[in-house]
């Protein structure tokens, strides 16, 4: 037999809070040791913090551009020095 309209239409409607606007971080993942070596005043380069993280250099570059950047909303300052590799830092 076939469920009628009235049966389908009295389902439960599941709600949700409301989000609050801010996100919180986990202590001890690696998002947040991500932003440690980026707040370092030396500021950390794409190739330490793949080795620090167990990571591949482009997850690192998308971790930077996604997670913190569009989703926490820091803002990632990045400087290229003469001879040496690029540094990111927390700005």
């Amino acid at each position: 037999m076939a469920k009628s309209k009235k049966a389908s239409a009295r389902r439960a409607v599941k709600t949700t809070k409301p989000s609050s606007g801010t996100r919180k971080q986990r202590p001890h993942t690696k998002h947040m040791k991500l932003i440690e070596m980026l707040r370092r005043p030396d500021g950390a380069t794409v190739a330490q913090i793949a080795k620090a993280l167990s990571w591949q250099h482009h997850t690192v570059r998308g971790a930077m551009s996604g997670a913190l950047k569009k989703k926490l909303g820091l803002t990632i300052t990045s400087e290229k020095p003469e001879g040496g590799e690029r540094v990111y830092r927390i700005g």
